[in-house]
């Protein structure tokens, strides 16, 4: 034998009777030797006096019900026996379960389909909310209940001598707890003797652990369903800051831990948790009064007994917080008395709340409104309440301190209305009722021959008879209950559970009467079906309560999470340049497609727009009037050179390659106006090499003029006149040609193999993208312009050495200053170029080549040309020629 199995023997001896000693061995299979003298009693502690329900019968089940809220004070002396305080204060609620479970009874007792032949009774006790008194009350009822007993009682564990109000039966199936925590305790005592206990209220998740509580069975859903509904509901309503009371128990915290698993990832955040506790419920209803009033959320959950609400709203009253939507439990949604207070309909209009599902039980409501003290003597628990409700005592002496005067024998409860005569919406009620009916029909299972269990040790065994039924083998058979309901709905059990049901209910006020409980919805399972047209919110129309703690970002912004707050507190970011978020809430923004843009709002991508440097923009037009001007000087000083072609001036230094040197300023400023324009796949091609052959064109002459002036001086000295000869017209144009060609060369053999083509700039950030020629070839363009930069400087030094000659007129002078210029504007204008975006690029491109064009067409020309036209007298030979 286990230790486990001794400790509990030594347990049922000290705490509820000896009794129990035979019972338990008798359970477990042990043989217990009791040695006891023949004239020793047994007692019981504890218990609370004769107070119950009984009605003897083939088999009679049990009942725990919580009739009685004010319980004796409680002795823990175990030495003071008997303990026979009563507990005091009949409930209406409770006394119309016990008569649901008797009424139950009574018409499964005249079916001729269930049970038949076979008498059912009950046995129905008080715990009175006492987890010690529901223990005491279910081991008396599986061990037969005697209030006495003697040494044969003990030896065969079956009390056979009784009161004359019960039968000594034992009891082979309970029906009850109400709570979860007296439940849990009830049902690991009767595990180990596998009576099978089924719970009308319990609805704690922890007790579907089969490993825990093998033997237990419920007809009221899980919280772990009503939690879930409450979690889709924030998530439908997008309801993300949600405030919580709970009371500090199982029933709080459990529920709380699922809700919170529920909106795990939806975005749903609890804004606070308030706890609070029977012992000091005005402390912690104040607290959390206070906390729902300083905090954001307008939207609060509450799972906790309606008391508990009531003292809550009371506090929320005298800080006159009332513009708060509550979501209620199945624990508090259906209190009339809440519903009916006036300071729930000023804090508290339209709570949404799940509920127990609510069916009818025909024939119940009048069976109710019959029962009287007159047709049942032995009821203590109907004379009391009606003693409490007629203030008179029905029989000879009074059961309760309510009754002041003998009744007259008419009262009556047809016209009666409180809760136990409303059976308008039986919710605990009808779970009762289920719980009767799923015994009946294990039972008429067991007792219907014959009976096999394919699990069972013994395949042949026969069905069982009402005198000997097992509760192991009943436990079996409840475990296996299947059956249609006389409502018409299915009930099996899934483990410990059933399917769970619950109703949606809203409390509305219609104006015209008291507030009342409307259906808008229901609960199946994890399936929620929801009426929202029909719901009245606590601002008492329909428009859905906001309770966030930021609003939602609107389309073109971002959220940004707060450092150390929850992800539903969040600031909302206006999306970057390029960026668009098209949704409300959008945690991110999504990045434009390369050719699209954000819009000025960042809700939309648009196509980005072509933007090149055109003829019609400032810009544009600037660049083509300095151009134009350019070209327009330039044609003017080859007039004038033209008409003075004879002078000494312009024939000086070779005039052909000055007129060629004004031709290619010409083509230089002509070039620059290629550039401007929408760019094609001939005007990237044209542009370029415009611009390469035309300055390599211009800078080929001075690099001539340059070396004549030089080869001029050198041939004036004595043994050097045959230098000139040998440099003569014919090789200055050949020089210039062979120079000329090198670019050409080069620009052919770029633009063969990678010539520029137009390209959109899309890396440039912005609404407008740049159509631009993008250079495919950065070899080739670097020679073009590292070719034109090889002549210039060594056009540049060659001017430089010939600056000092002694001539009046020196025109390497001029050359040196016009080189000068044309090196400075280039060197500047690389990085310039690089640095510079979209169309703005060539526009630097289109100034660099006008502003050295410019530098050469007035460093060369200019003083020529003041002298032609203004000093003509210093337009001779002898002037120019010096010294």
């Amino acid at each position: 034998m286990s230790w486990a199995k001794w400790i509990f023997i030594l347990w049922s001896c000290t705490a509820p009777s000896l009794l129990l000693v035979g019972l338990v061995g008798r359970q477990l299979g042990l043989q217990v030797g009791v040695q006891v003298v023949q004239t020793v009693t047994c007692s019981r502690w504890g218990t609370p006096g004769d107070q119950g329900l009984f009605e003897d019968g083939d088999v009679v089940i049990g009942g725990l019900f919580n009739l009685h809220y004010n319980p004796p004070a409680i002795n823990y002396d175990f030495t003071q026996l008997p303990y026979n305080k009563t507990c005091t204060g009949v409930q209406n609620l409770p006394l119309q379960y016990i008569y649901a479970m008797v009424f139950a009874v009574e018409e499964i007792n005249h079916s001729t389909n269930l049970l038949p032949g076979i008498k059912l009774g009950y046995h129905i006790r008080d715990n009175c909310g006492l987890p010690q008194w529901a223990s005491q009350a279910a081991l008396s009822l599986v061990g037969g209940d005697s209030t006495n007993c003697n040494t044969t009682a003990l030896q065969s564990g079956y009390g056979q001598e009784r009161g004359n109000k019960s039968s000594d039966k034992p009891i082979p199936l309970i029906i009850g707890c109400s709570s979860s925590a007296t439940t849990q305790t009830v049902a690991r005592i009767l595990g180990p003797l596998s009576v099978p206990l089924i719970s009308y209220t319990a609805s704690c998740p922890c007790l579907s652990d089969r490993s825990q509580y093998p033997n237990f069975f419920r007809t009221m859903a899980s919280d772990i369903y009503q939690a879930r509904a409450f979690a889709q509901l924030a998530i439908h309503f997008n309801w993300t800051w949600i405030g919580a009371v709970i009371v500090d128990n199982d029933y709080g915290h459990v529920a709380l831990k699922i809700f919170e698993e529920a909106i795990q990832g939806a975005e749903v955040c609890l804004a606070f948790v308030e706890t609070l506790q029977r012992e000091s419920i005005v402390n912690d209803a104040r607290r959390a009064a206070l906390t729902i009033q300083a905090s954001a959320a307008r939207v609060i959950l509450i799972f906790t007994w309606y008391t508990d609400v009531l003292e809550l709203f009371l506090q929320l009253d005298k800080l006159n917080v009332t513009n708060r939507q509550f979501l209620a439990s199945e624990a508090w949604s259906t209190s009339g008395d809440l519903l009916q207070n006036p300071v729930t309909s000023k804090v508290a209009a339209g709570v949404f709340g799940v509920a127990i599902r609510s069916l009818t039980i025909p024939g119940f409501g009048n069976y109710i409104r019959s029962l009287n003290p007159s047709h049942r003597p032995h009821d203590e628990f109907l004379r009391e309440f009606w003693e409490k409700e007629f203030k008179c005592s029905p029989g000879f002496t009074s059961v309760s301190s309510y009754a002041s005067k003998p009744c007259s024998g008419t009262e009556t409860l047809e016209k009666v209305q409180n809760h136990f005569t409303d059976t308008s919406q039986l919710r605990v009620t009808y779970n009762v009722y289920l719980a009767v009916y799923a015994a009946a029909h294990a039972l008429h299972s067991l007792l219907s021959c014959p009976y096999t269990d394919s699990n069972s040790e013994n395949e042949n065994s026969t069905c069982s008879f009402p005198t000997d039924i097992k509760p192991i083998e009943l436990l079996q058979h409840v475990a296996k209950v299947n059956f249609t309901t006389p409502q018409g709905e299915q009930l099996y059990f899934q483990g410990a559970d059933i399917h769970a049901k619950y109703d949606l209910l809203n409390w509305q006020n219609t104006g015209e009467g008291p507030a009342k409980f409307v259906l808008i919805g229901r609960v199946d399972g994890f399936d929620l079906h929801l009426n929202e047209s029909a719901v009245q919110w606590t601002t008492g129309s329909n428009q859905v309560p906001v309770s966030v703690c930021s609003e939602r970002c609107p389309p073109g912004t971002r959220m940004a999470t707060r450092k150390g707050q929850p992800v539903c507190c969040f600031d909302c970011i206006p999306c970057a340049d390029g960026e668009i978020s098209n949704t409300t809430g959008s945690p991110h923004c999504d990045r434009c497609p390369s050719e699209f843009w954000s819009n000025a709002e960042r809700t939309a991508c648009i196509p980005r727009q072509l933007d090149f440097l055109s003829f019609n923009e400032t810009l544009g037009i600037t660049l083509t009037a300095v151009a134009v001007s350019g070209l327009t000087v330039t044609t003017a000083v080859f007039v004038v050179f033209l008409h003075y072609r004879q002078t000494p001036m312009v024939r000086a230094n070779n005039s052909e390659l000055s007129f060629l040197l004004l031709v290619s300023i010409k083509l230089c400023f002509l070039c620059s106006l290629v550039f401007i324009g929408r760019p094609s796949d001939w005007s990237c091609r044209f542009q370029q090499a415009a611009f390469g052959i035309s300055f390599v064109l211009c800078v080929s002459c001075l690099k001539v003029k340059t070396i004549v002036v030089l080869a001029a001086f050198r041939s004036a000295r004595p043994g050097a006149e045959a230098l000139m000869k040998w440099f003569g017209p014919g090789q200055q144009r050949g020089s210039v040609f062979f120079f000329t060609c090198v670019q050409v060369i080069i620009c052919i053999i770029w633009l063969s193999i990678s010539p520029p083509v137009p390209k959109s700039d899309l890396d440039v950030p912005g609404l407008k993208v740049t159509l631009k020629c993008a250079t495919a070839s950065v070899v080739g363009f670097s020679l073009v312009l590292g070719y034109i930069g090889l002549l210039g400087c060594t056009s540049f030094l060659l001017a430089f050495l010939a600056r000092k000659l002694p001539d009046n007129f020196n025109e390497a002078k001029l050359i040196t200053f016009s080189m000068l210029i044309f090196c400075a504007v280039w060197v500047a204008f690389v990085p310039a170029y690089v640095s510079s975006p979209g169309k703005y690029a060539v526009a630097v491109e289109i100034f660099a080549i006008l502003a050295s064009s410019y530098g050469l067409l007035f460093c060369i020309f200019a003083p020529k040309c003041f002298i032609i036209l203004l000093r003509p007298e210093k337009n001779t030979k002898k002037h120019l020629m010096g010294r």
